[in-house]
């Protein structure tokens, strides 16, 4: 697409009550990308409704480039090449996942620091996978109606007894803030090691044996994620960290 310097013509909401953010974001993609812009404020409800009608568009900003109307904020992504069009776009993401994992991954080896001096300790390997229990359970909690009807797709358990659904977010919480803090191992490991199991069952089950495509409610009800390896993986590092912190406590 041209990044040379050009006009664009942008039509945006800028009233008393109400700044629209796509109206700015639109703004700023476009003179980031070498345009100058000729910036329209649409300052009132009637003025709006009538650019709308006008254009036979149904919402705002909208941006014009060369006399074609280029759209709103997310058409305007798609054409500087920052999205692919709407019709290639996947309805599945793991950017949640990656970003959980990068966090906990970077405040583990954060504490491993300050604690030990170093990054590459054994410690800030069992950091990693109780603060990304933490984390997850966190993003289940925010709404856990939600996350307990996205889990009846698939979780074995509770399908046989619906309330484990809404207790699954507290005991993922509770063993991974006690694992962090090492304490109470006779509490934390048979419970991150039972739902790991009955997790790691139910998703291969639902994924790899019945073949099904579902959405993973690991990180919430409201997830993009595909059901499979993320979730997998989940739960085999709760049943990992389960039986090491477990055996450390036995056998010391």
């Amino acid at each position: 697409m041209p990044r040379d310097t050009q006009t664009a013509t942008l039509y945006r909401m800028v009233m008393p009550d109400h700044l629209c953010p796509f109206g700015l974001k639109s703004k700023d993609l476009l003179e980031r990308n070498g345009y100058t812009v000729d910036d329209h404020h649409l300052k009132t409800r009637e003025e709006t409704d009538a650019f709308m009608e006008k254009h036979g568009v149904e919402t705002t900003p909208q941006t014009f480039i060369d006399g074609e109307r280029i759209g709103g904020y997310d058409d305007l992504r798609v054409f500087f090449d920052l999205d692919p069009p709407k019709e290639e776009q996947s309805e599945t993401s793991y950017q949640p996942v990656i970003a959980i994992f990068a966090v906990a991954a970077l405040l583990a080896l954060g504490l491993s620091w300050h604690q030990y001096g170093s990054v590459l300790t054994l410690r800030a390997l069992e950091w990693f996978i109780s603060l990304s229990m933490t984390i997850l359970a966190i993003q289940k909690l925010q709404d856990v109606e939600s996350f307990s009807t996205m889990f009846l797709n698939y979780d074995l358990l509770a399908r046989r007894w619906v309330p484990y659904g809404k207790l699954y977010p507290f005991g993922e919480a509770l063993a991974g803030i006690l694992m962090t803090a090492g304490a109470l191992t006779w509490l934390s490991a048979p419970v991150a090691l039972f739902i790991g199991t009955v997790g790691a069952v139910s998703v291969f089950k639902a994924v790899y044996i019945d073949k099904r495509t579902l959405k993973c409610a690991c990180v919430g009800g409201s997830s993009n994620v595909p059901l499979g390896f993320v979730s997998l993986t989940e739960n085999v590092m709760m049943i990992v960290m389960g039986l090491w912190v477990g055996g450390k406590a036995l056998f010391g």
